[in-house]
């Protein structure tokens, strides 16, 4: 069952999930804003510079999320040979990047007023840097490499070797003295930061987890569009 995929029934769901997608990205979105923006409190040292968090943070934890899961798609096609899982994955990477570059400079302009540099050479930065460079390099890869069978060879290679960062940008601020706090918010432990900004934090999250899967929606659909158009009935 795992070789077998028809790009015409997989079509006919993931077209018309996109605008769910969106309506619901859209709801979320506003009121995630509004608690960000408007009825959150500034912090008592960083003023209104703190409600750059609510778009760097969620942006840093789904560009990690992402690419640990290409990670894992992509460990799942040597031992499956499942090439939807090259699929699936490709589909995802192009937001993953985007959010890894969204992270990168609003990191940057929070730190402007908060360090009083726009970068620095922190564990934390650092690693972030190296993830945004693995996913250019997948990227770049399904470009450059026209051989099918090689370019997801080459893709699934740089995924696995690039996952062993993720731990790395996770964990910095708990193995080196970085610029950076350590993690305000843990699901294993105690959660320092207040409800208050938690929440709204929360909301944004979710508001860039449903952008993350409109995008894969879109760049997936396109996918199965040209595997249609190239006479197949499955992947």
């Amino acid at each position: 069952m795992l070789k077998s995929f028809e790009p015409n029934k997989i079509f006919l769901i993931t077209s018309r999930a996109p605008k769910y997608v969106l309506f619901l990205f859209i709801i979320v979105l506003s009121i995630g804003l509004t608690e960000a923006l408007i009825l959150s409190p500034e912090d008592y040292k960083q003023s209104h510079s703190v409600r750059i968090m609510y778009v760097h943070v969620p942006s840093a934890w789904i560009s990690l999320g992402i690419f640990s899961l290409i990670a894992f798609l992509s460990l799942g096609i040597f031992i499956f040979k499942n090439k939807n899982f090259s699929l699936i994955s490709k589909s995802l990477a192009p937001s993953g990047f985007v959010f890894s570059i969204i992270a990168l400079v609003t990191g940057a302009i929070w730190g402007k007023p908060t360090w009083g540099t726009w970068w620095a050479w922190d564990a934390r930065i650092t690693s972030m840097l190296i993830l945004a460079l693995f996913y250019l390099m997948y990227l770049l890869s399904w470009r450059i490499f026209e051989n099918k069978e090689q370019v997801i060879k080459i893709t699934s290679i740089i995924a696995i070797l690039g996952f062993i960062n993720v731990p790395i940008v996770k964990f910095s601020v708990d193995w080196w003295s970085t610029l950076h706090q350590t993690s305000s918010v843990n699901i294993l432990s105690k959660t320092s930061i207040h409800s208050t900004m938690l929440i709204p934090l929360a909301i944004m999250t979710a508001a860039f987890t449903l952008f993350s899967i409109l995008i894969f929606l879109m760049k997936y659909n396109t996918e199965l569009i040209k595997i249609k158009n190239k006479g197949l009935d499955r992947l």
